[in-house]
């Protein structure tokens, strides 16, 4: 399967000179892959890889000097290989196991600025020191919705997304797209083989995703405990698991704020579970809202408030699986659940397609999931429904008091043709298209 961030890494690669990059993300969500097969093989004459989880002695390749002119001498030495830096492409696989392979991207940086240096990264966010300003970071999510449609290998659907086709006829094909996602979720392990085992009975197959996200959920535990350092690994799983909980409480198909009360025992208040809260964030397996109470202006990071936030969870396959939700679930869409589901899609469309930090709005009883800024600095509502219905009286309350230049509402049928140039109503599986405004 593609990426699309493969044409990022091409531009980095079509350089004069250029950093090394450092690709960041949730483990198993295909960084690897992507940097070795989808970009070093088709792109380099060869790939030398060094992988310091496999093999953590890695590190005593640095550990002479950091010297660029020395590491790579020891690694050819180590690899029994030539490493020509003008053809080959020279790949640090979890480099977040190894400090000194870290520190060492700040000499590649400085002393080799044509060289071809990347690195992959679990737990950057953890790491000690960082050679701020001398990597090119790029950051890998699940697979988005149009990535998850990329694989499914449907070139004209494909097409008629990119384009925003209003007939229905299409939009009842990407809407059962969209339900396929919501299960299977953009863990690359389970949409190839979602993808892949087409010809099976869906029983059969949607056992077969259930089994990867067991197999996924319990990989995650096991890092708590090893990665965990000074925050208590317990909590951590306890954060971990109360976000999809406390996500399935939503009131009037709204996610509400993040509780702190009874997540851990004897432990209610936000400096008791910030540790873990943050460790989670910085993983990239958590991810936050900001709600603002006033008028939105800039810089909006401005006027929140740090203990108050909504949590959503990076993976919209692997919430439903940790809430025990079933294929027929999502077909259903049951009024119960469907607005939780929906809102933390767009939470993660808009975290991967368009930035983070990620802020919504409330005053009262209104409230309005999303803020986007728009291009010209604008900020607009994004109102998010996930049914078909398009009344919206936070909305309404939100226009008359702001007048905002556009509104946009995301909802579950087809939306309303673009003629109101000013009060959008789009299908939310265009969430990604919020960036060309």
């Amino acid at each position: 399967m593609n990426r699309l961030l493969i044409k990022q890494l091409l531009e980095w690669r079509s350089s004069d000179s250029r950093k090394p990059i450092l690709l960041d993300g949730a483990r198993q969500v295909g960084k690897t892959y992507l940097l070795e097969t989808l970009f070093g093989k088709q792109n380099f004459k060869n790939v030398h890889k060094l992988d310091f989880l496999a093999n953590p002695n890695l590190s005593a390749l640095f550990e002479e000097s950091l010297e660029p002119s020395i590491i790579l001498n020891n690694i050819e030495i180590y690899l029994n290989k030539s490493i020509d830096l003008k053809t080959d492409i020279l790949f640090f696989d979890e480099i977040g196991e190894s400090q000194t392979a870290v520190n060492s991207l700040k000499y590649f940086s400085e002393q080799l600025p044509t060289a071809f240096i990347c690195a992959s990264g679990s737990n950057i966010g953890l790491l000690d020191s960082f050679p701020v300003g001398k990597v090119q970071i790029l950051e890998l999510f699940p697979l988005c919705f149009e990535e998850f449609l990329m694989a499914s290998n449907n070139s004209k659907l494909l097409e008629a997304f990119k384009s925003q086709s209003r007939l229905k006829s299409i939009h009842e094909l990407l809407w059962k797209v969209l339900l396929d996602y919501y299960f299977v979720g953009g863990m690359p392990e389970a949409v190839a083989n979602w993808n892949e085992h087409q010809s099976e009975g869906m029983h059969e197959r949607t056992e077969r995703i259930k089994q990867i996200h067991r197999n996924l959920i319990d990989g995650y535990l096991r890092d708590f405990g090893k990665y965990s350092g000074k925050v208590n690994a317990q909590h951590i799983e306890s954060v971990f698991r109360n976000v999809p909980r406390q996500l399935s409480k939503n009131i009037d198909d709204s996610v509400k704020r993040f509780t702190f009360k009874e997540v851990i025992p004897k432990k209610q208040r936000y400096k008791e579970l910030s540790s873990p809260i943050n460790w989670l964030e910085k993983t990239k397996l958590i991810s936050k809202c900001h709600p603002i109470n006033c008028q939105p202006t800039m810089p909006l990071a401005a006027l929140i408030k740090e203990n108050i936030f909504k949590l959503f969870f990076f993976d919209i396959g692997l919430l439903g699986h940790l809430l025990g939700m079933e294929y027929k679930d999502q077909l259903e869409q049951a009024i119960s659940y469907k607005g939780y589901i929906a809102e933390n899609f767009v939470q993660n469309e808009i975290r991967a397609r368009i930035g983070y930090p990620v802020y919504s709005w409330e005053e009262g009883r209104s409230e309005i999931e999303f803020l986007h800024r728009r291009k010209n600095g604008d900020i607009i509502p994004v109102e998010v429904k996930s049914g078909s219905r398009t009344r919206a009286k936070s909305l309404t309350f939100y226009s008359k008091r702001y007048e905002p230049s556009k509104t946009i509402k995301l909802i579950g049928s087809v939306g309303a043709n673009n003629d109101n140039k000013e009060n959008l109503v789009w299908p939310l599986y265009y969430a990604q298209f919020l960036s060309d405004l």
